[in-house]
């Protein structure tokens, strides 16, 4: 950190303290060479995750849309919004920890399913079914053997 009256970039913290509610660290600091304060600040830089569709188009990743698919798929079956919850927690954390700015929307969507798959296999057959887009009912009958040859095992 320079500083701002002789550009020196030696200096000294002098007292530090929580700001902006927590996210943000006010330093005061005194310069090495010419003994003035002044003060700055520190922030998390919040670098946003664009999701590449497979259209090409891209959008920032909203962790509500991906809390809404799995709320649709999980519609009349016995898995508590904490549960959802901790689903989309979990691929939030895996998107931003993968530390890319762009994440496909078939990454996200596998995910979601390897989530789903640990939590309900009805919920992850619908979702599936979706994302997946079943043409015929031998693609779906393909997934469900699958799904029940992982079951046995």
């Amino acid at each position: 950190m320079k500083c701002m009256y002789c550009g020196c970039e030696d200096s000294k913290v002098i007292d530090s303290r929580s700001a902006d509610e927590g996210r943000t660290i006010r330093r005061r600091r005194e310069c090495i060479n010419c003994g003035k304060r002044y003060t700055t600040y520190e922030t998390i830089e919040d670098t946003p995750v664009l999701v590449v569709k497979s259209s090409g188009i891209r959008q920032a990743y909203d962790a509500q849309k991906v809390r809404n698919g799995i709320i649709k798929s999980c519609e009349k079956r016995p898995v508590s919004l904490n549960t959802i919850d901790e689903m989309v927690s979990n691929i939030t954390k895996k998107v931003y920890n993968s530390m890319e700015q762009e994440v496909s929307s078939k990454r996200i969507g596998e995910l979601v399913m390897d989530e789903l798959k640990k939590v309900d296999e009805v919920a992850y057959v619908r979702y599936a079914s979706v994302y997946r887009s079943f043409k015929d009912i031998s693609s779906f009958m393909e997934e469900l053997q699958k799904l029940m040859e992982n079951s046995k095992n």
